[in-house]
């Protein structure tokens, strides 16, 4: 079976599994590890994913691997994470979840629109508070970085709120980071080694895999 097969069943496996714990299944992707495969599996939720939420998620995607012949019987690697800023906005509900954020979306004629989102609904995204864009004419949209927010309290000057801002920023790039690192690392927040072979390790760490022999 191709990679592209075994992706589709397994978001077909899958995807009841995370929408069971609350969660949607954005992406899943398999790639060679040594003499194993990894596994990665993006979800998300409206208000963001928790690290015990990725923990128990993560049993069960593991559970459900485990009693299935989707991988083949070969050893695996599981991953499970929360999507990074840089995750592309194609569905109503990446839109719904970065209000607040400044966007750049690329619109289907070819021209591109960039502003805030303000709003977000079944029948599209609203900018600025100015700018309604149907979906029917966005292709996909992307989170811009930003190390000062439209919304940090305006500096007067003084020195206080000149450390007030610093630390606003250092908190804005954090926050980024940390969701872009949970999408690369997840593995620290529930990790799964194993396959059929009943070979597993819950310690998180994804950075411990050896090719053996």
């Amino acid at each position: 079976m191709g990679n592209d097969a075994r992706r589709d069943r397994l978001v077909e496996l899958l995807g009841p599994v995370v929408d069971a714990e609350g969660l949607d299944l954005e992406d899943v992707t398999i790639t060679p590890a040594g003499k194993r495969r990894l596994v990665r599996v993006v979800v998300d939720r409206d208000g963001g994913v928790s690290l015990d939420d990725v923990a128990d998620v993560s049993q069960s995607i593991s559970k459900e691997l485990d009693d299935s012949d989707v991988l083949g019987g070969s050893p695996y690697v599981l991953e499970v994470s929360s999507p990074g800023v840089d995750r592309p906005l194609t569905e109503p509900r990446h839109w719904r979840r970065a209000k607040g954020r400044l966007v750049k979306a690329e619109l289907r004629d070819g021209t591109s629109a960039e502003g805030r989102v303000t709003g977000a609904d079944e029948s599209g995204v609203e900018l600025d508070g100015t700018r309604h864009l149907a979906f029917a004419e966005l292709l996909r949209g992307r989170v811009q970085v930003e190390f000062n927010r439209a919304d940090d309290d305006s500096d007067d000057g003084s020195d206080d709120d000149s450390e007030e801002d610093a630390d606003d920023v250092f908190d804005d790039d954090f926050d980024d980071s940390d969701d872009h690192a949970d999408g690369q690392t997840g593995g620290r927040a529930g990790g799964h080694i194993g396959g059929h072979n009943g070979d597993a390790d819950i310690d998180g760490r994804t950075d411990d895999i050896d090719d053996e022999g």
